[in-house]
């Protein structure tokens, strides 16, 4: 895997080649790129595919600062910029949501769609009152609390080899990186996780949107959001939150069909 500098921290990412517009893929928080595997695998040859560990995560570098969705849009436009890839479709789970999302209204000129698998963005009321006693037992707990958070986020008695894989994963990370991960989604004063600043925030995203969400509740929230024409709403709910793992293949033909949707002349009859 190659590495690179950008914004003074080393970056590891892996880059396959193909044809078409490239794809970005974002791990979320607590995660690293080797997740994307199965995708890699699907789209080997047919598409570029870049998959970078943020900074903190993997095997890139973990610096004091820069955890927001912001900084970690910052270091991917950097990355994309020092390999010239042009526009890509990015694509991000989880907090990958928010940092692609990030990508897209700061540096529109980089991303001609945008696809968002369960984002950690549009907190409601009651998940923002309980995030305080959820940060100081992290604080408290370190990294067996982010692994028992973790756990929890796949379906009962299901994926039992991927849970194991991102509770090791929780398991080495630096519980000070998963705290300032979450304070810049939730807590910091330009967050825009919580509900009523993620709504004008969207609203500056200029390219098309395919989200697909585990629950009703949120996937019916961002219906509600400002999209651009040709975005595109999904709900898959017999998976958890981890449903681009769960659903690797399911989510590359959907990835496909979607921007092939976009690529295609509009048919006038319509």
């Amino acid at each position: 895997m190659p590495r690179i500098t950008v914004n003074g921290v080393a970056l590891q990412y892996t880059d396959r080649g193909g044809e078409g517009p490239p794809l970005l893929l974002v791990h979320g928080w607590g995660g690293d790129g080797a997740e994307w595997e199965p995708h890699l695998r699907a789209w080997a040859g047919r598409r570029r595919v870049l998959v970078p560990d943020l900074r903190g995560h993997g095997r890139s570098a973990v610096p004091h600062e820069g955890y927001g969705p912001r900084d970690f849009a910052a270091d991917l436009a950097a990355l994309l910029g020092a390999l010239g890839t042009g526009p890509v479709v990015a694509v991000g789970h989880s907090m990958g949501g928010q940092v692609v999302t990030a990508l897209a209204v700061e540096h529109p000129e980089l991303v001609r769609a945008l696809v968002v698998a369960d984002p950690a963005y549009g907190a409601d009321e009651a998940e923002l009152a309980g995030l305080p006693a959820e940060q100081r037992a992290l604080r408290a707990e370190g990294a067996p609390w982010a692994v028992r958070f973790v756990g929890g986020a796949f379906r009962p008695g299901a994926h039992a080899a991927l849970r194991a894989r991102h509770e090791t994963l929780m398991g080495a990370m630096d519980p000070g990186v998963l705290l300032r991960c979450r304070d810049g989604m939730y807590l910091a004063p330009d967050a825009f996780g919580p509900r009523p600043a993620c709504g004008a925030y969207l609203a500056g995203r200029r390219c098309p949107v395919l989200a697909v969400y585990s629950r009703p509740a949120p996937a019916a929230w961002e219906r509600g959001t400002v999209a651009p024409a040709g975005s595109r709403v999904e709900v898959w709910p017999e998976c958890g939150h981890y449903l681009h793992e769960e659903e690797p293949d399911r989510l590359v033909v959907l990835v496909d069909s979607w921007t092939a949707e976009l690529e295609s002349p509009a048919d006038p009859a319509r």
